[in-house]
């Protein structure tokens, strides 16, 4: 019964979770495509997950303008894409829509005006969208067309990866394929000699810690920003490198 007992509490801390992410209303914006028709100049990004094959993200994925990026805390998010076809029949798909996620930030260029080329600049809520993306739900011509988006749930595959990088008293972990809400509110990191220590955002979807925690297995502690906690125990073997990048079993 004891036993039992245990492990029904390890579960309990294992999967802390609010009720199921809660797509939002529809709202208007515009979206344009960047990248290539193969997508390859999407890789990287402000969100810092470097190459979006190996992150878990693919094609299907869209730089934010500044109303939307909220300063890195809205990597990973995922939002339904609609082309507005009663507004601009000509250049949208009718009744065609795609899910992405947000990778990466499209900056402002304040040389040109809102509706001629300065499409990402405040307070417009743009997506330059990945071209495959775009291509869903445009006609390549348009260049630009009018949207209807909301943010819905993202379905990964596999678990929440975590990249390692930095040096001695400095960890900068990269967290991707979060699954949810997709973006993320805090993180927590412990090493088999410590307890947990709360970590901070860097940039985009990196966290930094500045323990030393060199030859320790790792554990993360992540809430995403509808309030679900999920724990990953010893998901970092104590020979990691940095570098590396370590794949869990665990997902929102």
């Amino acid at each position: 019964m004891a036993k039992s007992l245990a492990g029904l509490t390890l579960l309990a801390a294992l999967f802390m979770a609010v009720d199921a992410f809660r797509p939002s209303g529809l709202t208007n914006g515009h979206a344009t495509f960047y990248g290539g028709s193969d997508a390859s100049g999407t890789m990287g990004g402000a969100c810092g997950y470097g190459d979006l094959y190996s992150a878990g993200y693919g094609t299907m994925t869209a730089a934010l303008s500044t109303a939307l990026f909220n300063n890195g805390a809205s990597c990973g998010e995922c939002y339904r894409i609609t082309c507005d076809y009663a507004a601009d029949s000509r250049w949208c798909k009718k009744g065609a829509s795609v899910v992405i996620t947000a990778t990466n930030f499209c900056p402002p260029n304040f040389a040109l005006p809102n509706n001629d080329g300065g499409w990402c600049n405040p307070p417009l809520k743009h997506f330059d969208m990945a071209q495959p993306a775009w291509e869903k739900i445009g006609i390549y011509r348009g260049g630009i067309v009018p949207v209807l988006f909301q943010r819905v749930s993202c379905y990964k595959r596999g678990g929440v990866r975590f990249r390692i990088n930095g040096r001695d008293y400095f960890e900068l972990v990269n967290i991707s394929n979060v699954g949810g809400a997709g973006s993320i509110q805090s993180v927590s990191i412990k090493g088999s000699k410590t307890g947990w220590l709360a970590m901070s955002r860097n940039w985009g979807a990196n966290w930094q810690s500045n323990a030393y925690l060199d030859g320790q297995s790792l554990s993360f502690s992540i809430t995403t920003t509808d309030g679900a906690t999920r724990v990953f125990l010893n998901v970092v073997p104590s020979s990691w490198s940095f570098g590396q990048t370590y794949s869990s079993r665990v997902q929102f």
